[in-house]
C-alpha cells in the first residue's frame, strides 16, 4: 500500500493523515470544507512542532511529513488512485452510508474501504457498497499520533485476507491492532460509554460532584483522566451518539443515555470543543474549572 485517502479533516481525520504521512505514505485528505482542510494542516503542523520540541523528530521530518499530505474537496478525485480509504466523518449512519456509496463508485476495485467509526455497524456500512468483503473498521484512538491502539473491526462479510492486511498495516504504523467482531460499540465503547454514562447518572442523582467523581476514578482506579473530563474530551454529542447506538442495538434499558447528558447536548454544552461541558475551558489553556451548572 502506498496511496492512502482519509475522508474528513476533523480531529480524528487529521490525526490519521498525520500518522500515515509520518510513516512515508502518500496521503490525500478530503473534506467538503476548504476551511476544515486549512485548519487540519495547521493542527498537524503544530503537533509536529511539539514533537520537534520534545526532540522526537527533526525539522526535516516535519517538512517531509507535510509534503506527503495533499488536500482536496472533491471526493471522487481524492479516492481515484487509493489503495486504502479511511473514512473519519461525523458519527452519523446516514452520512457514512452516503460516503461509502460514493467511495465505492469511484475508488479502484481492489481498494480497501475502512471506517474509523467508534460504534456504527461495519456490516451495515459494507452493505452500502458492492465490495462488502473489502470493508473493515479501523477505530483509532484520540490523539491518533500518540495512542497505540487500533481496534480492527471485522464485519460479517469482511474477508480474512483484508483483515490480515489491515492488521499488518496497523503494525507498520507503529500501532497495536486488536481484532474484534462487529457488535454495537465493539469492545472499546461497549465498555467505556456505559461507564461514562453511569458517571453522569451519579452526578445527575446527586451522589457526588464533578471533581469528586473524577477524583475517585483517577485516584482509586488509576485512570489517567476522570470519566466526566474524558466525556468532555471526547465530546458529549459523540458520547450521546454512541450511547444511542448501544441502546438501540441491544434494546437493553441499562444502555439508556442519562437525561442530563441529553439535556447538555441539546443545550450545546458539548465539552472542550464548545468551551463548556462538565468543565469550562479557556481557549489555548490546559486549565479548566467546574462548570457553574454543577457548583
Amino acid at each position: 500500500m502506498k496511496h492512502i485517502t482519509v475522508i474528513g479533516a476533523g480531529t480524528m481525520g487529521n490525526g490519521i493523515a498525520h500518522t500515515f504521512a509520518m510513516k512515508g505514505y502518500e496521503v490525500k485528505l478530503v473534506d467538503i470544507s476548504q476551511d476544515a482542510l486549512d485548519k487540519a494542516l495547521a493542527t498537524i503542523s503544530k503537533n509536529l512542532d511539539r514533537m520537534i520540541q520534545k526532540e522526537k523528530i527533526s525539522e526535516e521530518d516535519k517538512t517531509s511529513c507535510l509534503a506527503k499530505i495533499s488536500c482536496l474537496t472533491d471526493l471522487k478525485q481524492g479516492v481515484s488512485d487509493a489503495d486504502l480509504v479511511v473514512e473519519a466523518a461525523t458519527e452519523r449512519i446516514d452520512l457514512k452510508l452516503n460516503i461509502f456509496k460514493q467511495i465505492d463508485e469511484s475508488a479502484p476495485k481492489d481498494c480497501i474501504l475502512a471506517s474509523n467509526t467508534s460504534s456504527i455497524s461495519i456490516t451495515k456500512i459494507a452493505a452500502a457498497t458492492g465490495r462488502p468483503d473489502k470493508v473493515i473498521g479501523m477505530h483509532f484512538m484520540n490523539p491518533v499520533p500518540i495512542m497505540k491502539l487500533v481496534e480492527v473491526i471485522k464485519g460479517y462479510a469482511t474477508s480474512d485476507e483484508v483483515t490480515s492486511i489491515i492488521m499488518d498495516l496497523s503494525k507498520n504504523l507503529g500501532k497495536i491492532p486488536v481484532e474484534v467482531n462487529d457488535y454495537p460499540g465493539f469492545v472499546a465503547n461497549r465498555i467505556l460509554i456505559p461507564m461514562i454514562n453511569e458517571a453522569i447518572y451519579t452526578l445527575h442523582e446527586g451522589v457526588a460532584g464533578v471533581e469528586e467523581i473524577d477524583a475517585v476514578m483517577k485516584l482509586g482506579m488509576a485512570h489517567p483522566m476522570g470519566p466526566l473530563q474524558l466525556a468532555d474530551f471526547i465530546g458529549l454529542d459523540v458520547v450521546l451518539a454512541i450511547a444511542n447506538v448501544l441502546y438501540e442495538g441491544f434494546g437493553n434499558p441499562k444502555y439508556a443515555p442519562c437525561p442530563l447528558l441529553v439535556n447538555m447536548v441539546t443545550a450545546k454544552k458539548l465539552g472542550r470543543k464548545s468551551g463548556e461541558g462538565f468543565y469550562v475551558y479557556t481557549p489555548g489553556s490546559k486549565e479548566w474549572i467546574v462548570s457553574n451548572s454543577f457548583k
